[in-house]
């Protein structure tokens, strides 16, 4: 899951960072001090954290320009005053905390928000969304052969072309679901483009091989045996 702080505060950035590592360490957070700079990264995030009293370019002009974008992101607003609470709420808001923040308070609408990510990625079923700074990407499960991770990010391996984009493993195998295998720390592979396998490798329809790593083969022969079972029922 992939969390944005935009808040020109230091002190506040790194408490709410804190906080989120706190609750889901696997989280991938990026802190903004402007919203300038956080429009010009054009990312995609899961939540966005979001201050409106700032400098120059307020928050909210951030959230107009997303929800204009087309962008689902769960939105919090986490601000000093209560006056900005019926214009945060027109933006389509999630939440709206007062600073100083309570971590108990925090926590408990983290997790709201998360459970709200989830049911927004149920929502869209099988399509994923990306951004990157050179364009936007809707890209169907079922044209995905595999994904590997690339440092803090993955790159796409579909049909057609490669895709890098900033995400987590453990978020990609949260999206797509049973039909694809981490059957490696790098390696996320697509049941449906499986031609063979063997000790160590995967050979995908196509001529490419990902890794297997041995101490996963087992369960990967299993879970691969029932997928091609499953599938075989529902054609009957």
């Amino acid at each position: 899951m992939k969390v944005a702080i935009c808040d020109e505060e230091k002190d506040s950035c790194g408490q709410l960072r804190q906080l989120i590592r706190r609750q889901e360490p696997d989280c991938e957070v990026i802190c903004y001090l402007s919203v300038r700079e956080f429009l010009e990264a054009r990312q995609h995030f899961d939540i966005l954290l979001l201050d409106i009293q700032m400098e120059g370019m307020r928050g909210m002009e951030a959230a107009r320009a997303l929800r204009i974008s087309g962008e689902d992101t769960v939105l919090i607003f986490v601000t000093a005053g209560k006056e900005y609470a019926a214009e945060a709420f027109e933006m389509s808001a999630f939440h709206y905390l007062l600073k100083p923040v309570q971590s108990e308070k925090f926590c408990s609408v983290f997790e709201s928000a998360c459970r709200e990510v989830y049911r927004l990625e149920r929502e869209r079923g099988d399509r994923l969304f990306f951004r990157t700074k050179a364009r936007n990407y809707t890209v169907q499960k079922k044209d995905i052969l595999y994904v590997e991770s690339a440092k803090r990010q993955v790159e796409i391996h579909t049909m057609g072309e490669n895709i890098t984009v900033y995400a987590t493993m453990k978020h990609m195998e949260e999206q797509l679901g049973d039909d694809f295998y981490r059957c490696h720390r790098g390696y996320l592979v697509n049941f449906a483009y499986v031609a063979g396998y063997a000790v160590g490798m995967i050979r995908l329809r196509g001529g490419e091989t990902v890794y297997l790593a041995r101490e996963k083969y087992a369960e990967f022969v299993r879970k691969y045996t029932a997928y091609l079972r499953q599938k075989g029922a529902a054609l009957v």
